[in-house]
């Protein structure tokens, strides 16, 4: 009983001197290196990235994914080039804005076209007619330019300079279904209704 009674102790004892013997050397160990150490060289940082496009590898948790064509819009309510007004979801037109004929308001997630990657959320309602024929996401135009190696041009709303490319298959990843109208799954022609939810 003393024995067992004695090794109880010192697991105590072991246990405190290990806690108190780290702490110390910690202490000492930056202490020192604070006091006595020539400053350290600052490593430069990269900026990071602004845009949405990136390199495809990265990934998030997807919980639905597919393949389909895209094409690409702007809605800024100028009534330009086929603009309908703002976009469905109340939000002003911007990067990373896409449109679903089918898919919940606020549904996020990112596609990959040739190695390049750019998040999304679904903030409007289309495309209308050229979801029959299987294009199933409008990307916002200056993601769809940067995506195809265009430029964006803001006079006229188009693409310029990406080899007349209007239509891009893509992969696409969902990683999160939004709240709004709109059901879930693979996306499906404006003309089904889906878009209700």
């Amino acid at each position: 009983m003393n024995t067992l009674f004695g090794l109880r102790k010192n697991r105590k004892l072991t246990a405190l001197t290990a806690v108190a013997g780290a702490a110390f050397v910690g202490v000492s160990a930056f202490g020192v290196t604070a006091a006595n150490a020539a400053p350290a060289a600052v490593a430069p940082v990269k900026a990071a990235h602004t845009s949405q496009v990136a390199q495809a590898p990265e990934m998030e948790q997807a919980i639905f994914h597919g393949s389909t064509k895209g094409s690409y819009f702007w809605d800024d309510a100028s009534g330009r080039q086929g603009d309908t007004g703002l976009p469905a979801i109340g939000k002003p037109m911007q990067k990373g804005l896409f449109s679903s004929p089918s898919w919940p308001l606020g549904t996020e997630g990112y596609i990959i076209y040739k190695g390049k990657k750019a998040k999304f959320f679904i903030g409007d309602r289309g495309p209308g007619v050229p979801s029959e024929s299987g294009v199933m996401l409008d990307i916002d135009g200056k993601t769809f330019a940067e995506l195809t190696g265009g430029s964006w041009n803001t006079n006229t709303l188009t693409v310029e300079n990406n080899g007349d490319e209007g239509h891009i298959e893509i992969d696409y990843v969902v990683t999160k279904w939004g709240k709004g109208p709109g059901t879930k799954g693979a996306p499906q022609p404006f003309s089904s209704g889906a878009w209700r939810g």
